[in-house]
């Protein structure tokens, strides 16, 4: 009997043992995935209409049901996650060379899933529809699409608060949108799915970039691991569709060819990303600074880079507002969405509260802290610019940093926006104290969010508990950019990767 329990005992370990090893959390992530996209089916963000029998609503215990074992999922998936970085930390090989089937296993899940975490998509396909049924996108919202326009259903599943607001989005990305309606018919099911199309394209985009700079101290695989396995990156990204991914894979895209020497490439790819969301324009700085200094500095040298990418990007954007047609709308729109009070935005928050405070009308007050709070995430960035011209700070490193500080300071603040500046952060820093602190912030703000979209008061103390028990880590055991690269892919080629 002794001999019994001591074989059951050796089996139980090397199931546990199996289980935290990297094809252990490949297949733990993938039944997370799996059971997230399966909730979604019954708690998802579900049109409301047009559904196909597919994406249909359901009542409240179903809903509920599908909610918890979302929640579930995600939380399966994050531990995964976590995890598979700490084997990535130690140089796990197995880790190292499954990252890419790591992500595969994790995305396959939620490839039909109906939306996840975000009705944003609905609009996507609504202002698609707009631009081909001749509405001004940049005037008004999905509400002017009648019963038997195409995108109609889509337009029903259209947030509240964005149903009469005009798109922020440039015209590429619009022209993207109207490609997949009309392919598509504007049938909600088909169009969600192509949008998703676009989504899984900005997915591999991040990835060849990410790769293509190297990760820094650490390696490609753990710049992976925070980039694009990252459990915000797949929900929001992949399960959410949200078209910060192109952006994301647009930007590192051109930074990638900037540092080979390819910048006027580089920064068209830029000027297509400003065309998605505008935010993008703070990588033609740094793309300005890396073009400056391979040019020898001094005068000229800075001319050229603070000048030329940027015109590059301004003929981009020039020629696809020509193209599609919807004028430059675009430009006084960039400020609609500080219009919207979100929770995650601490200049909101701390205007709202002292407008209530100190005067009868809150929003004057609200309005200048959120002034001041832009103007504070601009002096960043030029710090953080000066420091990279002088070379102090590798530039794609300054860029992942100013676009964290500019989302941190932000009239409206999401939880996918973190994504801006970790993808960035992670392609040439991710074992370091920032993509410490991006990993723990990361794998809070998944909770904020439910699956229908909502963002429930229990989202808020989830996200809290997690980044205040992974902050107290994170000081216990701080990163410090020297990930066992001996057993990983060498410290000189990821080196070689980074401009100086």
């Amino acid at each position: 009997m002794a001999r019994a329990v001591r074989v059951s005992l050796l089996r139980s370990g090397e199931k546990a043992k199996w289980v935290f090893s990297a094809s252990g959390c490949r297949w733990l992530g993938a039944g997370g995935a799996l059971a997230v996209a399966v909730g979604g089916w019954f708690a998802g963000t579900l049109p409301v209409r047009g559904g196909w029998g597919l994406w249909e609503r359901h009542g409240s215990p179903l809903a509920v049901a599908g909610a918890l074992l979302a929640y579930l999922g995600l939380t399966l998936l994050v531990a995964a996650w976590w995890r598979y970085g700490v084997l990535l930390v130690r140089g796990a090989a197995a880790a190292r060379d499954g990252v890419l089937a790591t992500l595969a296993c994790w995305t396959a899940p939620l490839l039909l899933a109906p939306p996840l975490y975000s009705a944003d998509v609905y609009s996507y396909v609504a202002q698609g529809a707009m631009v081909l049924e001749g509405h001004d996108v940049y005037g008004a919202g999905p509400s002017v699409l009648g019963p038997g326009d195409l995108g109609a259903e889509a337009a029903a599943s259209v947030g509240g608060h964005w149903t009469d607001t005009p798109a922020p989005y440039g015209p590429a990305f619009l022209l993207l949108a109207a490609a997949v309606v009309k392919l598509t018919g504007g049938a909600v099911v088909p169009a969600v799915l192509g949008m998703r199309l676009i989504a899984l394209g900005a997915l591999a985009l991040t990835v060849w970039a990410v790769r293509g700079l190297g990760g820094g101290p650490g390696g490609r695989a753990g710049a992976l691991w925070l980039a694009v396995l990252n459990p915000l990156f797949l929900i929001h990204v992949v399960g959410g569709t949200h078209n910060d991914g192109l952006m994301i894979g647009l930007v590192l895209g051109g930074v990638l060819l900037t540092t080979r020497g390819r910048w006027v490439l580089g920064s068209v790819l830029v000027g297509f990303a400003v065309m998605v969301k505008s935010p993008a324009a703070v990588a033609l700085l740094f793309i300005g600074i890396v073009v400056a200094r391979r040019d020898g500095g001094g005068i000229r040298g800075l001319a050229k880079g603070l000048f030329l990418p940027g015109a590059v990007a301004g003929a981009v954007a020039a020629g696809a507002t020509l193209l599609a047609g919807t004028g430059f709308g675009w430009l006084r729109t960039q400020s609609v969405a500080g219009t919207i009070h979100t929770a995650l935005s601490l200049t909101s928050d701390l205007g709202l509260g002292l407008g209530l405070l100190l005067a009868d009308d809150p929003d004057p007050v609200k309005d200048l802290v959120q002034k001041l709070g832009l103007a504070a995430a601009l002096v960043l960035i030029a710090v953080l610019a000066w420091r990279s011209w002088r070379g102090r700070l590798d530039p794609v490193l300054g860029l992942g940093l100013s676009l964290t500080a500019l989302v941190a300071l932000s009239p409206m603040v999401q939880p996918w926006y973190l994504l801006w500046g970790t993808a960035v952060v992670a392609s040439v820093a991710w074992y370091g104290r920032a993509g410490q602190v991006l990993a723990v912030l990361s794998a809070a703000l998944v909770y904020e969010t439910a699956p229908s979209g909502r963002t429930p008061w229990y989202g808020f103390v989830a996200a809290g508990v997690v980044a205040a028990l992974g902050l107290v880590w994170a000081r216990r055991e701080p990163w410090h950019g020297d990930a066992g690269t001996a057993e990983g892919e060498g410290a000189e080629e990821a080196k070689g990767a980074v401009p100086r």
